[in-house]
């Protein structure tokens, strides 16, 4: 089901040449201030990013097909699964919906031009690529072995890899997640379209707002912690280590009072994609607008407030931990809030089972399953016991990595049209998504079996009697690497088709489907004016829903 492209007035006969169009060089968009081109700049670095990381994942699971080791020494395989996490979660999952989809689609959303500092937004980007640099070349020339978490004293003191320049490549970036935030807050509060109240916001908008302040409220936390232990390694000023009269302690805290927030930059953008494809492809008005608007303010603000229950080991009291776990407890309730939403929209929707329906139907599976989990950490009773096991690799996987890859995957086949005016083929998407389901799932589900029978995560060599659980989950690891190298075959073959998509091929009504596919260079030809809400669906799709007025 589709609508007809809206009717412009003073439109001209010929329309104006796409963001693609606009200029061929690679000059052109290396100094482009189009936020649409800064996307697609940053989808090609992130994807760069994802396969080196997922190349040390392999490496990690072949690795684990034998107690005692394929290929790996022990500090090879301590530098390998360092650069897997480093790479996944600083280059990886916290950039790329936010920066890929956030960057392509929030202007046009709220009927903006652009978003509100161009350069600003470029610059983002540049900082990325340096500090995506910075940690590849650290890797690349001998490796760090700290794991991603840079724990201290190890880190600040005795390691003896490339832990600076590292640290260096994560602070880098940090900045680049701050000027991204920065610009996205202020485009929401002064660039919105005529009639495009905070209530008429999409649901993606409230998202990536509320993933804005905590970037901005929590980044420059760790940046300054990073740099602390950069200080402490290079000038051996004592803050962290206990031989220079440091606490290692605060390093938990310091660290954690960001790492958690995190967890909902990477996740508050998957919801917000997930809100904008279940409600088309139900035909139904989401559900609790105001409810899953109001739960993503509310997940921004108790996510700062429960960075100890990481900490239920460490020398933090026991009434300390008390009040972590029920604060633990009550940041799950938001979240449970936008579930029980989504299963109402479905309820009784007219639901078309296309590919990106199918990827919200894997999102809210593995995310329930993350969740559920996650209630074992909160608690100090079992989480004494799960702590540093494969549980805690199994439930940060369903939470961060896999419910992140499945909601991206749900955004980039909804908006693949729009972004470049082509369709791929709908066979191969949705034999690629159940491969990527069923990959993931026999992938991490043994790992949560592997933790709660007392395998410690990161280490090298394991008992015999694990064996077939990690054969297993390397096996699972295959099959999800076939589903994702399919997703990148037919998304590439796509381009090889001529153009030809119709401007809203879904049937959606926010704004991004009111203008062409791909967009021109100013998304509108004029100033659009709202008319309606994001999620006014009919038995018919209005064939216009915005009006657009002549320059």
């Amino acid at each position: 089901m589709s609508t007809a492209a809206p009717v412009l007035h003073g439109e001209s006969p010929k329309a104006p040449p796409s963001y693609l169009q606009a200029g061929h060089t690679i000059k052109s968009w290396l100094l482009t201030g189009d936020h649409k081109r800064i996307a697609v700049l940053y989808l090609i670095s992130v994807s760069v990013f994802f396969f080196f990381g997922s190349l040390a994942a392999s490496m990690i699971r072949i690795e684990l097909v034998s107690p005692r080791g394929v290929m790996l020494e022990s500090d090879t395989y301590n530098k390998v699964f360092t650069a897997h996490g480093i790479i996944m979660i600083f280059f990886f999952l916290i950039p790329a919906i936010p920066a890929v989809l956030g960057n392509f689609l929030l202007p046009i959303m709220i009927g903006a031009r652009d978003l509100a500092f161009p350069r600003l937004n470029l610059l983002s980007w540049y900082l990325y690529v340096a500090g995506g640099l910075c940690g590849v070349l650290a890797i690349a020339f001998g490796g760090v072995d700290t794991g991603w978490t840079f724990y201290t004293p190890y880190s600040s003191m005795y390691s003896n890899t490339n832990v600076t320049l590292t640290i260096i490549g994560a602070f880098i970036a940090g900045f680049s997640s701050i000027a991204t935030g920065i610009n996205f807050i202020v485009t929401v509060h002064k660039m919105r379209a005529p009639g495009m109240t905070w209530f008429r916001l999409p649901l993606m908008v409230w998202g990536s707002y509320a993933t804005s302040l905590i970037i901005v409220l929590g980044t420059p936390v760790v940046a300054i912690t990073l740099l602390l232990v950069v200080m402490e390694r290079v000038f051996h000023i004592g803050v962290f280590s206990p031989e220079l009269g440091g606490d290692p302690v605060l390093f938990q805290h310091l660290f954690w009072f960001y790492s958690h927030p995190a967890v909902y930059i990477m996740i508050l953008p998957a919801m917000g994609v997930i809100n904008e494809v279940i409600t088309c492809f139900s035909r139904k008005r989401i559900f609790g607008y105001h409810f899953i608007a109001f739960s993503s303010l509310a997940i921004a603000g108790l996510g700062f407030l429960v960075w100890g229950h990481h900490m239920f080991v460490s020398s933090q009291s026991m009434y300390q931990g008390m009040v972590f776990s029920l604060l633990s407890y009550l940041v799950a309730v938001p979240s449970a809030i936008k579930v029980f939403n989504w299963t109402a929209t479905i309820y009784k929707g007219s639901v078309r089972f296309q590919t990106p329906f199918l990827y919200v139907l894997g999102f809210m599976g593995l995310f329930v399953v993350g969740g559920l989990t996650g209630l074992f950490l909160a608690a100090m009773s079992t989480d004494v016991h799960l702590t540093d096991t494969y549980f805690v690799v199994a439930h940060f996987h369903y939470v961060m990595a896999g419910s992140n890859l499945i909601a991206l995957l749900a955004g980039m086949h909804y908006w693949w049209p729009k972004m470049y005016g082509r369709l791929y083929n709908k066979k191969l998407a949705a034999i690629s998504s159940a491969l990527i389901f069923v990959g993931f799932n026999l992938t991490f589900l043994p790992q949560f079996v592997l933790g709660s029978r007392g395998m410690p995560r990161r280490y090298f060599n394991y008992l015999p009697q694990f064996q077939d659980l990690h054969v297993a989950s390397t096996i699972g690891s295959w099959v999800l690497a076939a589903g994702l190298f399919l997703t990148a075959a037919y998304l590439l073959a796509s381009f090889r088709q001529p153009k030809g998509m119709a401007a809203n091929p879904w049937g959606g009504r926010t704004l991004e489907w009111e203008t062409t596919s791909p967009p021109t260079t100013h998304n509108f030809e004029g100033q659009p004016v709202l008319q309606h809400g994001p999620y006014d669906y009919r038995p018919e799709p209005a064939a216009v829903g915005v009006k657009e007025l002549a320059h």
